[in-house]
């Protein structure tokens, strides 16, 4: 490999950090494998945890389990430097579908870089964190361990997330949507439908014409914003008037004015057909809000002079077109790396079954090891620079200070 703006000294550790991601590749794969067959939900990832967790733990790291009040968290330690660096560990499944986001090769990617690193700690001066998040697929891990003090002294964090083929390993450019999910609740009244229909109030038409409403409002909101929403409950036998719907929804934008602009009007639509129908309306907050993400420039230089060494496509990438991560509230407030990885021959869309399925392929491993090497490299690059290791010890400060503020 041919590598460009590095010292000889950080171009020998670059070697050695690379053998060290081989020589863990085989404890690594079949780790990423396990998690990718037990596809567990949410805030259900005891296996995968667990099984992170060990491996961390038999290589020298120093494992909080249940980080946060979370029971399938944790944060495992190496290092005592003055600059914290966080990779961070994803785990969770898709409901009924599986690991169709590869969070399998998230996990690994970062387990990976975290054991390639950790005998280079001292040499670089750092306090090294693979910090476990669950939930990222609903929930908002990364939010709720940020509320809670996970990442108090982090001076960056990083990880990767697999997408289909073709798309750039460039970060620069690139972001993610902010996204509110919601539960919509319209209670009406109970009667026999065939009896006394007019003595009924139905809730179930409301959250048709919810959805009516919602339908026309798409051609008046700009092309890159998303709704989206299903009925969880409308309704149980035809001889009833419905008493209760309920509509999940969301919202997603790539700015949070935009974002909030857009969950209003989206309010409306609810409101107006509570108005329409005579029923009641509560809306509730399902989950913590998602930010948008903000790459950081200095890591994405160091990425991507990584992947140019790879012969990656590192063309400036015009942003992706739709998805969020609770990964945007970590760079909100700490600088922040998440490319995308490109798994070849993936020419189909994530969150599909095809996709779960190429996962798990020689070829997701094989880039899922190139990304670990890569985020090594950020790492050791990062924390090489002066001048940019002072900023991002000088960002932790101010994290720390923001947060003994606000508890104070």
């Amino acid at each position: 490999m041919e590598l460009t703006n590095t010292t000889p000294a950080l171009a020998s550790l670059r070697s050695e950090l690379a053998d060290g991601v081989e020589h863990w590749k085989p404890r690594v794969q079949t780790l990423a494998q396990e998690i990718h067959a037990l596809k567990e939900i949410s805030f259900e990832e005891v296996r995968s945890a667990e099984a992170i967790a060990a491996l961390l733990a038999e290589a020298g790291f120093e494992v909080e389990r249940g980080t946060s009040g979370l029971p399938t968290a944790f944060s495992a330690s190496v290092g005592s430097g003055g600059l914290t660096v966080a990779l961070c560990v994803e785990y969770d499944a898709l409901p009924n579908i599986g690991h169709a986001c590869g969070h399998n090769l998230i996990a690994g990617a970062s387990v990976a870089a975290a054991l390639a690193l950790r005998p280079f700690v001292d040499q670089l001066g750092i306090t090294l964190k693979a910090i476990g998040t669950p939930a990222e697929e609903h929930g908002g891990g990364k939010a709720l361990m940020l509320e809670r003090g996970a990442f108090d002294g982090v001076g960056l964090a990083l990880m990767v997330h697999p997408v289909q083929d073709g798309l750039t390993y460039n970060p620069a450019g690139t972001s993610a949507q902010a996204v509110g999910r919601y539960k919509a609740t319209f209670t009406g009244k109970a009667a026999h439908a065939a009896a006394a229909p007019h003595q009924g109030v139905n809730a179930a038409d409301a959250a048709v014409l919810s959805q009516v409403a919602i339908g026309l409002l798409r051609q008046q909101i700009p092309s890159d914003h998303r709704i989206a929403c299903f009925v969880a409950e409308a309704g149980h036998v035809t001889n009833i008037i419905p008493e209760k719907a309920v509509v999940q929804f969301e919202c997603r934008a790539f700015t949070l004015p935009e974002y909030e602009a857009l969950h209003q009007r989206v309010r409306n639509c609810f409101e107006g057909a509570a108005l329409a129908t005579g029923t009641t309306l509560v809306i509730e907050e399902a989950e913590p809000l998602y930010e948008p993400l903000l790459q950081d420039d200095a890591l994405a230089a160091h990425w991507t002079d990584a992947m140019d060494a790879f012969g990656k496509d590192t063309s400036r990438s015009s942003g992706l077109s739709g998805g969020s991560t609770d990964m945007g509230n970590i760079s909100q407030v700490i600088p922040s790396l998440h490319p995308w990885l490109s798994i070849p021959g993936a020419n189909v869309p994530i969150h599909s079954h095809a996709f779960a399925a190429l996962a798990n392929s020689p070829e997701a491993y094989g880039v899922m090891f190139e990304a670990a090497t890569a985020l090594a490299w950020t790492v050791a690059g990062a924390a090489s620079i002066p001048a940019q290791r002072e900023r991002f010890t000088q960002a932790a400060y101010r994290r720390r200070t923001v947060t003994q503020e606000g508890t104070s």
